[in-house]
C-alpha cells in the first residue's frame, strides 16, 4: 500500500471533499426546501460541518505532510495538486476553530432572517445581525491579512479570486470607469429613440419552468446529474456529480427566470464538466469565482442575448405562451437588448452591471478595511447609485443595500468576480470566435457542440491545474484587459 506523503494528502481531501458534498447538499436544501422552523437547527448542522472539516484540515500531519511531499517525485498535475492543498490548508490554519463556528452561525442566522426582512424593508432588524457577520469577518481578515502580509480586504479577495488585489482592480476599474459611463449614456440616448412593445402576462410559472428546461436541454446541462428548483436568489450549488440550480418567477415577467437559468446553467456545465479523473482533489475544482462567473456570463450575456440565440429561443417562447405582437423577430431581440439602468442587480443588463458592481466592491473594501461602518452603507449606496445611474435609494432598502445574499453569510470580497468574469466572457468568446469561423452560423442553426467543445478543451478540462492568468493566457493569447468587453458593447448596442 502506497503511504507516501502525497498519498496521504489525497485521501484526507478526498475526506474533506465528501463533507464538503454533504454541507452542500444540505445548504442547497437550506435555501429551496426547508421549513422555516428547521433553519436554527441546519445552521447548527452546518456549522459543526465547517469545524470538523477545519479540524480535519488543520491537523499537524497535514501540514507534516505538505512538507515533506513537496520533497516526493510528483508528476505536473500532482504538484498542481499540491500547490492548491497547501493554498487551502494556509486558508484554514490562520482561522481558530472558534471563529469558524461563530462565523457560520452569524451568517446561517443573518440570511435566514433577511429572506423575511428584505420584503419587509427592515433595515434596522438586518443591520443588527449584519453587524455581527461584519465583525467577525474582519477579525477573519485581519488573520489572514497577517498571514499574508496584505490589507485586510485584499485578503478576503484573495479567497475567491488567488493573486487579485485592490491595486489590481483599481487599474481595471479606472479602465471602465473612464468610457462605460460615456458608453451607457449613448445606449440609452440611441435606444430612446425606438418604441417597443413589452410582451404581455401572465406568463404562468410552469410554462415557465418548460422553456428554462427547454434551454438547459439546448444547453447541453445533463439531468442525470443535476435539477433545477426555486430559490428566494437564483444560484448553483451541490457538487460536479449532482449539480443543483434555482432561479425564481415572477407570472408578470417572462424574462428574468429564463435569463437567471441560462446564467445558472454555464455555471453548472463548468462543474459537470470539471476533471472527473482527479475528482475530490483540490486541483479538480473549479479555478476561480471570476472564471466560474465568466462561464456563466458567457451563456447568459455572450452566447443567450446574442441575436442569433435569441432568434432560436424565440419559437419555444411563441410555442409555451402564445402569438403576441412582441414575440416579432426584430422586438423580440431589442426587448432582450434593452439598457435600462434600474437598481437591482440580478436583473441589470450587461451595460449598466458593472455599475452596480463597483459601487459593492468600494463599500466592502472601505467596510473590512475598517474606514466604514454597516451604518454608513445606506447614505453611501444611495451616493453612489445617484453617480453612476442617476438613481435613488434613500429609505428603500429592499431594493438598496439590502437586495442582495453575499454580505449575509460574510462573502465580503465576492462581488468582483462579476464584472472581471464579464470581461473574461468577452475575451474568451472573442478567442472562440476567432478558433471557430462558423460560430455565428452554428449558433443560428441552434449546433453549439463545437463552441462547448472549445470551451471544454481550454476552461472547463483544467479545473485548477493552472493560476488563473496562465489559464486565460493560454485560451486567449493574450492577459485580461477591457477591449474585448467594451468591443462587445459597442458592437452589440452602439
Amino acid at each position: 500500500m502506497d503511504t507516501s506523503n502525497y498519498q496521504q494528502l489525497t485521501r484526507t481531501f478526498q475526506r474533506l471533499y465528501r463533507f464538503s458534498h454533504l454541507s452542500s447538499i444540505a445548504g442547497w436544501d437550506m435555501m429551496t426546501m426547508m421549513p422555516a422552523a428547521g433553519s436554527a437547527a441546519r445552521g447548527e448542522a452546518l456549522a459543526e460541518i465547517s469545524v470538523l472539516k477545519h479540524q480535519i484540515l488543520t491537523d499537524k500531519k497535514v501540514a507534516q505532510w505538505l512538507d515533506a511531499a513537496a520533497q516526493e517525485d510528483l508528476n505536473d498535475v500532482e504538484q498542481a495538486n499540491l500547490r492548491e492543498m497547501t493554498r487551502h490548508y494556509q486558508q484554514a490554519a490562520v482561522l481558530p476553530e472558534a471563529l469558524v463556528e461563530a462565523k457560520s452561525l452569524a451568517g446561517s442566522r443573518c440570511e435566514h432572517a433577511w429572506r423575511s426582512q428584505r420584503p419587509a424593508n427592515d433595515w434596522e432588524g438586518f443591520s443588527a445581525n449584519l453587524k455581527e457577520v461584519v465583525k467577525l469577518s474582519r477579525e477573519e481578515a485581519k488573520l489572514r491579512a497577517a498571514a499574508k502580509g496584505c490589507t485586510p480586504y485584499d485578503a478576503l479577495l484573495d479567497l475567491y479570486e488567488p493573486d487579485m488585489t485592490a491595486a489590481k482592480l483599481d487599474v481595471l476599474f479606472a479602465d471602465l470607469k473612464s468610457w462605460l459611463p460615456d458608453l451607457l449614456n449613448q445606449v440609452v440616448a440611441k435606444q430612446s429613440q425606438r418604441q417597443l412593445i413589452a410582451p404581455v402576462g401572465p406568463f404562468p410559472v410552469e410554462k415557465q419552468r418548460e422553456l428554462g428546461l427547454t434551454a438547459m436541454r439546448t444547453l447541453g446541462f445533463d439531468f442525470d446529474a443535476g435539477r433545477l428548483d426555486i430559490s428566494a436568489h437564483p444560484f448553483c450549488g451541490g457538487v460536479p456529480e449532482d449539480v443543483r440550480i434555482t432561479t425564481r418567477y415572477d407570472e408578470n415577467e417572462l424574462l428574468s427566470a429564463l435569463f437567471g437559468v441560462v446564467h445558472e446553467t454555464g455555471h453548472a456545465r463548468y462543474e459537470q464538466n470539471l476533471p472527473r479523473t482527479w475528482l475530490g482533489q483540490p486541483v479538480a475544482e473549479a479555478r476561480s469565482m471570476a472564471i466560474h462567473e465568466s462561464q456563466s456570463l458567457f451563456f447568459e450575456m455572450q452566447l443567450g442575448r446574442s441575436k442569433a440565440f435569441l432568434q432560436r429561443l424565440l419559437p419555444a417562447v411563441i410555442d409555451r405562451f402564445g402569438v403576441q405582437p412582441a414575440f416579432s423577430d426584430e422586438n423580440f431581440i431589442a426587448w432582450n437588448q434593452q439598457v435600462k439602468p434600474g437598481l437591482i442587480r440580478v436583473d441589470a443588463d450587461e451595460v449598466s452591471y458593472p455599475a452596480h458592481v463597483i459601487l459593492r466592491y468600494e463599500i466592502e473594501r472601505a467596510l473590512i478595511n475598517g474606514e466604514i461602518d454597516v451604518d454608513d452603507i445606506p447614505a453611501l449606496w444611495d451616493e453612489k447609485m445617484q453617480h453612476w445611474l442617476g438613481l435613488s435609494t434613500v429609505g428603500n432598502y429592499r431594493d438598496g443595500c439590502m437586495q442582495d445574499i453575499h454580505w449575509t453569510d460574510g462573502g465580503f470580497g465576492y462581488f468582483p468576480s462579476y464584472t472581471l468574469g464579464a470581461m473574461y466572457a468577452a475575451q474568451l468568446f472573442h478567442a472562440a470566435r476567432t478558433a471557430l469561423p462558423n460560430l455565428d452560423a452554428a449558433i443560428a442553426e441552434g449546433d453549439f457542440s463545437a463552441l462547448f467543445e472549445w470551451l471544454r478543451q481550454n476552461i472547463w478540462q483544467h479545473g485548477s491545474r493552472f493560476t488563473t492568468a496562465k489559464l486565460i493566457e493560454s485560451a486567449t493569447g493574450e492577459a485580461l484587459n477591457s477591449r474585448y468587453f467594451r468591443q462587445h458593447l459597442t458592437a452589440r448596442y452602439l
